[in-house]
């Protein structure tokens, strides 16, 4: 019940921060459509959001956490304290380098992340500026997520939940209040980003204040406690983050396909990160602290059941939400998104891309909780030895149905005769980029399937009785959600003539009542909270 609570505050409020963001996309899509200067932005908030997810938020947080809650369990306040100010100065030096360095060598990141902007043209160009304006919300963000980490342990859950919610608010300002002021309209948007970097970091320190933690940050190069944090972060880099490092490499790959692919795919893993950020994130969230206290008290049986609940919550979840996104993704992007600059040709593109990435959504849930089972018991080589394997697979994935379609479809035979090389002919070729989702949604699967059967096989993890019947009730109530779902879109084939309003509200009857048919089959079939463990 402690861990369902926590992860229902954590959801509520990455709800709200969903909620703002989707708001958020539909100004950036009635504003900015698919265009060249809006897939320019997107490279440059995704190359420091990624970083963020990868060192802050992931490797960081991951390494972080469990050396804190050993910490507290095994020492004093003092020496609490200590580490928390060793480890704050020894992260904001090594950030200040990086940002300095990535705002100085901006056009060379560019060609290295989006090789499909050609060098010293107008993408190219803009996207180096507007990442010079970016690259500093690492530092802040960063800053963010070391605080995030200690109100977490102390079961502060509710403010770093909510502080994205100030992102998305200061880029929607940014988009309608300044974009209109601007020669380049788009480089507002970078502004906005670097003010949110600030803000989510400020209003993090009066709770710190409030515990008694507000760090005093000191180089902590020789401390115990930071070695040890950098030891155990140093293989996560790859293992906390592979989701993001395969979209990474995917939008690589996009900058070279048809323009807009790179739009495309945002927008459809914008609205993967709904339910995955809502419960994905909140779950795991919550269970790495968790998880890190079992262990650190030797508690094997209260860990494997901490993971078993994690594990059922998160296809109690991915089931109905992946069935979900993959079958209305058309009338998702036409309801939501089909406005002003982005066209019905947008909408019907990022739905393959969305369709795509939803056979993957379990996956990635799962790996939420995998992971810090992993991290949790500082065995980092194991998650990054997966990832490693998973990045391998997206990219020979990516290779194989790419070449694909451009040797085995009439799309690509048209395209290889209109002349020219692979890479121009695949930049003729509409629908490429949903082969890029695919690829990563595969790569998923593979990647969770590694860290339960290492798990499974060193007897950390043992089921709970009731997951026969637990799998049977998933099923039976997603079979029925599907086909109502495609008895209700054969009834309203075309989404594009009617009012925003007349789609909203059959949007709500869609998606509504496929969630409540789902979960009253759930409920009738038998499932009760207790099955979750």
């Amino acid at each position: 019940m402690r861990l369902l609570r926590s992860t229902a505050i954590v959801s509520s409020m990455t709800f709200l921060s969903r909620l703002t963001g989707f708001v958020r996309d539909v100004v950036f899509a009635r504003a900015f459509g698919a265009s060249p200067a809006m897939d320019a932005f997107l490279v440059a908030f995704r190359i420091p959001n990624f970083l963020r997810r990868l060192f802050a938020e992931g490797s960081f947080s991951l390494a972080f956490v469990p050396v804190l809650a050993e910490y507290r369990e095994k020492h004093d306040a003092l020496a609490l304290k200590e580490l928390i100010d060793r480890v704050t100065g020894s992260l904001a030096g090594v950030l200040l380098v990086i940002t300095g360095f990535g705002m100085l060598a901006a056009p060379w990141v560019i060609a290295v992340f989006a090789p499909g902007f050609a060098w010293g043209e107008y993408q190219h160009r803009l996207a180096s500026e507007l990442l010079r304006i970016t690259f500093p919300y690492l530092f802040f963000i960063s800053l963010t997520a070391l605080a995030g980490g200690i109100l977490n342990s102390f079961n502060r859950f509710a403010l770093p939940a909510v502080t994205p919610v100030l992102l998305n608010l200061s880029m929607i300002l940014a988009a309608l209040g300044l974009a209109p002021r601007m020669d380049e309209p788009v480089e507002a948007l970078a502004w906005g980003v670097l003010l949110a970097g600030v803000l989510q970091f400020a209003v993090q320190v009066p709770a710190l204040k409030r515990l008694g933690l507000l760090p005093r940050p000191r180089w902590g190069g020789t401390h115990p406690g930071v070695r040890k944090i950098l030891t155990l972060m140093l293989p996560t880099l790859f293992g906390s983050s592979v989701a993001q490092i395969n979209l990474l490499f995917d939008t690589l790959v996009a900058s070279l396909l048809i323009s807009g692919s790179v739009t495309w795919l945002y927008y459809s893993d914008r609205l993967l990160e709904f339910p995955l950020g809502m419960f994905g994130v909140a779950i795991g969230t919550v269970i790495l602290p968790h998880l890190s206290r079992q262990h650190a008290v030797t508690d094997p049986e209260g860990f494997s059941r901490g993971l078993d609940w994690g594990l059922r919550s998160c296809l109690l979840i991915g089931v109905p939400a992946s069935l979900g996104l993959g079958l209305a993704a058309q009338p998702l992007f036409a309801a939501l998104f089909q406005y002003g600059a982005f066209t019905a040709e947008d909408a019907r593109m990022a739905a393959l891309s969305l369709t795509a990435l939803a056979v993957g959504l379990p996956a990635f849930l799962l790996v939420k909780v995998l992971a810090p089972a992993f991290y949790a018991r500082q065995d980092t080589r194991t998650p990054v030895k997966a990832a490693v394997v998973s990045l391998l697979v997206n990219a020979a994935l990516t290779v194989i149905f790419l070449a694909g379609l451009l040797w085995l479809t009439p799309l690509g035979a048209q395209a290889r005769a209109e002349g020219g090389g692979l890479v121009e002919a695949l930049a003729r070729m509409p629908g490429a980029h949903a082969a890029l989702g695919l690829a990563s949604a595969l790569a998923g699967w593979v990647n969770a399937g590694q860290l339960w059967l290492r798990l499974r096989r060193e007897g950390v993890f043992r089921a709970q009785p009731g997951w026969r019947a637990f799998g049977f009730r998933l099923a039976l109530s997603g079979a029925v959600m599907t086909v109502a779902v495609l008895a209700l879109l054969a009834a309203w084939p075309e989404w594009g003539g009617w009012t925003v309003w007349e789609r909203i509200a059959r949007l709500a009857v869609l998606v509504g009542g496929a969630a409540a048919l789902f979960f009253a089959v759930l409920y009738g079939s038998g499932f009760r909270r207790r099955h979750l463990g």
